[in-house]
């Protein structure tokens, strides 16, 4: 078959400057690296923060030139400057935050925006325009502004302005990660739709679940190819994945565990019917129904620490965009409590942890920390966003001091705390998030991405509020990283007692670390229950937009072969102990 790229002994070193223009060090982050991809391929491609995946779709879209080595594109050799243009019209691409994409006021002038800067002829462009976006089915969407679109809304424009370029082939880097479960679903489907009509698809990303749906994956580390094959053959290699910070689907790791634990099943599945299929060959048991769980005890006694009373609020009130972002709700949250907060975009959720510390006020109803009601006249709501800290997603974006420890000291002086008590505050903080002493005093800009993000949660961890309020503080993260940054959370919360509120797209995150889970649709409150009692109703979540653990999915099927494991299915664990108790095996 074809080759659309070919990739020889490809290095590329990154070169830094001082004030003066001198080159003061490089970074070399790809090392001989040796790709071909046919026409026509889905290629995934996998590897931790930092290995080197970005750097090398910037050389394939001719953004970055090798150092040394070649990079050809159909038969151009993209370290030709005259050669760029043309790759450019081969190679789209596609990047994470669909925001930072968008340029127009209307979506279809946004998606015209490249073929007006080619010179295409108009009456082609209005073609290529209406194509692109009935592809994408965004066509109905044409005349809205894009910044009203939902995030998969968005990217479907963005990879629309791709289409109508008619390249052949898309990159695409991490294009999902900001979204929800029913934006990751449109976009991946709009990726298989352009694959099945030839086009060649290069996806990075840090969930397996997409790559699963590949023809072939590649898994980077250190800036070289570590792993080339297909789904099954990467996927069976369970170990070896997980030494280079990665993952694998939760049926995959199901299996082998299985396996480890004494049954004869293989590792290589990668989809629950698979998973499925396999584990009904083994017996058709039916373990006894459980009781439903109800909730995980009486906490009747314990104290309030936020409270949430007929919450309403509006935006652009008395406009002809008024809309209602939440819609009368209440809810109480005791002292102590991990609580997961989910829901599709644009269900309320981020409006409503936003009143919890007060940076917006209600339309209408009342919102009470530790008793108070922070909006009463005699309220001081600068204290209030001591008691309630709020860390937004890719909380890297808020560092701006010289040094890492006086970004984490900025909270706590501002608090007046001593210099002494600071001090301790921010080594506390410090050793919580697992940043070592001699990071302190480096500058929080010359950290990686994993370690920026520790340093601005230390800087609100440090002035040691009663609630603590995550929005997707794992957003980009890989695996490894993601999983580091969560369990120091949850090592937090057990040693503190500090309330935390965890707003996460990701289900299998929040019901591995979450007592009890607000759910949030359309503005309203769904339901606010244990985590076994939410997980219950799967069905429902699905209905409204949610993605629900794999083997979640996987119970429900079993079940309906006659191997009813329970309702209450959401860990690899649970699972597992379930099927063993089955299967009885010890």
């Amino acid at each position: 078959m074809e080759n659309i790229i070919e990739i020889r002994n490809l290095e590329f070193e990154y070169t830094s400057y001082d004030d003066d223009g001198n080159v003061s060090g490089t970074n070399k982050v790809l090392h001989g690296i040796d790709l071909d991809v046919p026409k026509g391929q889905f290629l995934a491609v996998l590897g931790h923060n930092g290995c080197g995946k970005s750097t090398l779709a910037k050389h394939i879209n001719g953004i970055l030139t090798a150092t040394s080595g070649t990079v050809t594109v159909n038969g151009l050799d993209a370290s030709v400057e005259d050669n760029v243009f043309e790759i450019r019209q081969h190679v789209g691409m596609v990047f994470q935050n669909p925001d930072n994409q968008l340029v127009a006021t209307v979506v279809e002038e946004d998606v015209a925006f490249a073929l007006e800067n080619l010179g295409v002829p108009t009456g082609e462009i209005r073609r290529r325009v209406d194509g692109a976006l009935k592809l994408v089915e965004m066509y109905d969407y044409r005349e809205h502004s894009p910044h009203q679109l939902s995030g998969g809304q968005k990217q479907r424009v963005a990879i629309a302005g791709i289409i109508a370029m008619k390249p052949d082939c898309i990159v695409l880097d991490e294009p999902t990660a900001m979204l929800d479960p029913k934006g990751r679903r449109e976009v991946m489907d709009t990726i298989g739709m352009l694959n099945d009509q030839g086009v060649t698809i290069i996806l990075i990303t840090h969930y397996m679940d997409e790559a699963v749906q590949a023809d072939r994956v590649i898994v980077m580390d250190s800036g070289t190819i570590v792993m080339d094959g297909t789904p099954k053959e990467v996927f069976a290699k369970v170990d070896e994945l997980k030494a280079h910070s990665l993952d694998v689907p939760q049926v995959t790791e199901l299996m082998y565990g299985l396996k480890k634990s004494g049954l004869d099943v293989p590792v290589n599945v990668l989809t629950e019917q698979e998973c499925a299929e396999e584990l009904l060959k083994l017996r058709h048991g039916k373990l006894q129904k459980k009781e439903d769980p109800g909730k995980s005890g009486d906490d009747s006694s314990i104290p309030c620490i936020a409270e949430v009373k007929k919450l309403t609020y509006k935006y652009s009130v008395g406009t002809p965009f008024e809309a209602t972002a939440v819609d009368n709700v209440s809810v109480s949250i005791k002292k102590g409590q991990f609580v997961g907060v989910i829901g599709h975009t644009g269900s309320g959720k981020s409006t409503l942890i936003q009143h919890l510390n007060g940076l917006l006020k209600p339309t209408s109803g009342e919102i009470f920390i530790a008793g108070k009601n922070i909006w009463d006249k005699d309220a001081d709501i600068r204290s209030v966003r001591f008691l309630a800290g709020l860390v937004f997603q890719y909380a890297e974006y808020q560092l701006f001091e010289e040094t890492v420890y006086k970004d984490i000291a900025f909270g706590p002086k501002n608090m007046g705390m001593s210099e002494e008590e600071t001090d301790k505050a921010v080594r506390e903080a410090a050793r919580t998030m697992g940043i070592p002493d001699e990071l302190l005093e480096r500058s929080p800009f010359d950290l990686s991405g994993g370690q920026k993000r520790r340093v601005a949660l230390a800087g609100v961890i440090a002035m040691k509020p009663e609630v603590l309020i995550l929005d997707e503080p794992a957003a980009g993260l890989d695996p490894k990283g993601r999983d580091t940054v969560l369990d120091e959370i949850s090592e937090y919360h057990k040693k503190s007692g500090t309330t935390i509120l965890l707003v996460s797209h990701s289900m299998e995150d929040i019901v591995k670390y979450a007592e009890k889970i607000l759910v949030m649709n359309r503005g309203r409150l769904f339901c606010y229950e244990d985590t076994d009692t939410v997980f219950s109703r799967t069905k429902e979540l699905e209905q409204i937009g949610l993605g629900i653990p794999q083997v979640s999915r996987l119970s429900h099927l079993l079940a309906a072969g006659g191997m009813d494991i329970g309702n209450d299915i959401y860990t690899v664990n649970r699972a597992k102990e379930r099927i063993l108790e089955i299967t009885d095996v010890k």
